[in-house]
């Protein structure tokens, strides 16, 4: 039996692909290459840093309980909004710039601030 192949060996493999198709290509079909390129990068550096995984272990750990992303989001957001939490906040303004931080790193690690940052 076949083992199964790693989602990010299938994304560099397209992402080779395409690299290699590219200076084939001209105009729009050239510009769709590089987008695609550039979203299977995106989708890599996603599953090997799991930016969702952190952002919920960091919002659990500021709000004191454990619950999905979705929830703890709106927790928080509740919480900010009746001003229950704020800057003063133990841990929520670090929290929230390594989220921040982790979801640039992601999109786009060549994002000047996200270098300062990151430093």
């Amino acid at each position: 039996m076949a083992e199964q192949i790693e989602a990010t060996t299938l994304i560099e493999a397209v992402q080779l692909f395409l690299a290699e198709l590219e200076p084939e290509l001209k105009g729009r079909r050239a510009f769709h290459a590089k987008v695609a390129q550039n979203a299977l990068a995106i989708v890599a550096r996603e599953l090997a840093q799991q930016p969702q995984a952190n952002e919920q272990a960091l919002l659990a750990g500021v709000l004191g309980h454990s619950a999905s992303l979705d929830r703890l989001r709106a927790d928080l957001c509740g919480q900010l909004r009746a001003g229950t939490m704020g800057e003063a906040t133990p841990g929520l303004v670090d929290a929230l710039l390594a989220v921040a931080l982790a979801k640039c790193g992601v999109d786009n690690p060549r994002y000047a601030t996200f270098k300062r940052l990151s430093a």
